[in-house]
């Protein structure tokens, strides 16, 4: 049997679970064969001790014996493809929760029903595939609050929430929950809190909220909310505590690719103007001349530290002028001394010692 009667055959399956009879005109339809190849299929299936049972008569067709259950998992190649990559991919982008263990357990157990040709192909993929993306670090929520807040939202329900700022202020909040949005990484809650004023709109991240309880009433979403637009425009309005402010002198495109998208926009100056900000400083590249083979492009960066950036623009591999803050300046120099340091260091001994007057990384 081919890949495709295969997919068919399982899809007949699917639609029998679903429970009542099937007539074999519904059925072909549905599969896209015609109904002597949707016979052949309920035939196959019994042969597999499917209980499949012919009901005869105007409205006959095809249902599955009553009390039968079907094993756990009845996948295709595609299928458990499509899972385990999901599973991965999930881990990766930090949109798990707490539960860490529990996307290596469902993995392990979605490989113990598989059959063992599928498995071994499978565990090949995973063991040879590379990913561009690094994991997020970022911390995950509590399984119990994702799936409480959920269902308070789809239920239209206010939700009462233990919740710690940025500040590490605790507090208890009665939260209308209009969605739930992962960004970058991370869970966010958006939703009205009446507490900060009547169709005030805040967001919330996950995995600060330390519990959840049910709330009393109901509420009503407002017409064309959008949950994602909602929570992006709420991070782009938050207090960081660095705002930083770089020209350089790229195309846009080669600039996004390098910096995380959560925390840095991009805008082209218009006319691709050299910059000519009082005070700005050139980076370890050298003078960031107005003329060259690319335009200028703003660079906006919100930040609790700064000792990454450096590095970054750096790693651009195009002219910069930092515009703001001084402190970014002066980290740009240190760099710049520090790799000009390292170009000029000798080669190091061959018993591993370190060159005289310099101590030991």
């Amino acid at each position: 049997m081919t890949t495709s009667s295969t997919t068919r055959l399982l899809a007949l399956l699917e639609i029998l679970q679903s429970g009542g009879t099937r007539t074999v005109p519904d059925l072909a339809a549905r599969l896209g064969v015609d109904e002597r190849t949707v016979r052949r299929y309920a035939s196959r299936l019994r042969d597999l001790g499917v209980p499949v049972d012919p009901v005869r008569g105007r409205y006959g067709g095809y249902r599955l014996a009553p009390g039968y259950r079907m094993p756990p998992l009845m996948l295709t190649d595609e299928e458990a493809l499509a899972l385990l990559l999901g599973l991965q991919a999930a881990q990766r982008a930090g949109l798990v929760t707490r539960s860490a263990a529990a996307g290596e357990s469902a993995a392990a157990k979605l490989r113990r029903v598989l059959p063992k040709a599928l498995g071994r192909r499978l565990e090949a993929l995973l063991d040879t595939v590379g990913f561009t993306e690094r994991p997020r670090p970022a911390a995950a929520p509590e399984t119990e609050v994702l799936l409480a807040l959920a269902e308070a939202a789809r239920d239209q329900r206010p939700v009462v929430i233990g919740y710690t700022d940025r500040a590490g202020r605790a507090s208890e909040r009665t939260v209308r929950p209009y969605g739930l949005v992962a960004h970058s990484g991370r869970w966010y809650l958006t939703g009205a809190d009446p507490a900060a004023g009547e169709g005030e709109v805040r967001t919330f991240r996950l995995d600060r909220i330390t519990a959840v309880t049910q709330g009393t009433g109901s509420f009503a979403v407002p017409p064309g909310f959008d949950p994602v637009a909602a929570v992006l425009d709420g991070l782009a309005r938050t207090p960081w505590t660095h705002d930083v402010r770089v020209r350089v002198q790229a195309d846009a495109d080669h600039v996004r690719r390098r910096l995380p998208a959560g925390v840095a926009t991009v805008t082209p100056v218009p006319g691709g103007a050299a910059p000519g900000a009082a005070g700005a400083e050139e980076g370890p590249g050298g003078a960031a001349a107005a003329d060259g083979p690319a335009g200028w492009v703003q660079v906006r960066v919100r930040a609790e530290r700064l000792d990454w950036l450096p590095g970054v623009l750096a790693g651009l591999d195009r002219p910069f002028v930092v515009e703001r803050p001084a402190e970014l300046r002066a980290l740009v120099r240190a760099l710049a001394r520090r790799l000009d340091g390292y170009a000029a260091e000798p080669e190091p001994p061959s018993d591993g010692e370190p060159p005289p007057g310099r101590a030991p990384a």
